[in-house]
């Protein structure tokens, strides 16, 4: 096990992944109970995210791991443009018309997917409340100017983020080279020393790298408990020992 390195791109994409895993914990401690599934999710679910800017991609990824529907809003030509080449949203549309035919589709077969409507968020929360649109859920983090409390009188539920202690242990592993290949045999390892009961983590560790992308690139985290941790770090460390792991893994934890 190393310390973090001091690489801007690698402590950069800790610390997103970090936000995010907090952001997605805060989510799916409220999704209900699916007897016919293995695992709840947010599945038809929405989340109005309000404004798309860079704090706003931690939230609408942890969204899609989580399996909500979101709906996100930025008037910023600049921001559009990132967010489409960063993959947090799957559509770019210019008005909310369209936004909806998309949700209600996806909504309706519980999918996840993520919108982005070209125009100012208050326009389209203004817009939203005429037209009766109530989302599930709302982020914390809005503004006064878009400050949702129409929404949570209707019965929307506020992100809470400020009471998982229990995400201070986090866990990233990277590979000196060929990430497409190690980096699934390493989740694997990681997901057999998680408690089979996890099941948020597990969910994570399954979904996390398909929505974090190219925002965490070579590099997978997540948030182990210290048993957890410390089977993970002996199963690398003896498989690399062994000769089962042919390649140098760096470990880095941050308590």
């Amino acid at each position: 096990m190393e310390p973090m390195q001091t690489d801007p791109h690698h402590a950069a994409a800790f610390d997103f992944s970090g936000q995010v895993i907090r952001l997605y914990a805060a989510l799916i401690s409220g999704a209900p109970a699916a007897p016919q599934q293995t695992e709840p999710s947010l599945g038809g679910k929405l989340l109005y995210a309000a404004e798309l800017e860079p704090k706003g991609h931690a939230l609408v990824i942890a969204a899609n791991i989580a399996g909500a529907a979101t709906l996100a809003a930025t008037s910023d030509p600049a921001a559009q443009k990132q967010a489409i080449r960063d993959g947090v949203i799957d559509f770019l549309v210019t008005s909310l018309d369209e936004a909806l035919r998309i949700l209600k589709n996806e909504i309706r077969k519980h999918e996840t997917v993520a919108v982005c409507v070209a125009a100012a968020p208050e326009a389209v929360k203004r817009e939203m409340l005429e037209r009766g649109v109530l989302p599930d859920l709302i982020p914390q983090r809005a503004t006064p100017s878009l400050a949702c409390e129409e929404f949570l009188a209707h019965g929307a539920r506020r992100l809470e983020t400020d009471s998982f202690e229990e995400l201070a242990s986090l866990v990233a592993w990277q590979v000196s080279a060929a990430p497409a290949q190690w980096l699934p045999k390493l989740d694997a390892i990681a997901l057999d020393c998680l408690d089979p009961e996890d099941w948020r983590a597990r969910r994570w560790l399954r979904l996390a790298p398909r929505y974090l992308g190219r925002l965490a690139q070579g590099m997978h985290v997540a948030c182990f408990t210290p048993q957890a941790k410390q089977a993970f770090i002996s199963r690398v460390e003896e498989g690399m020992h062994s000769g089962e792991i042919g390649i140098e893994v760096n470990i880095q934890t941050a308590d």
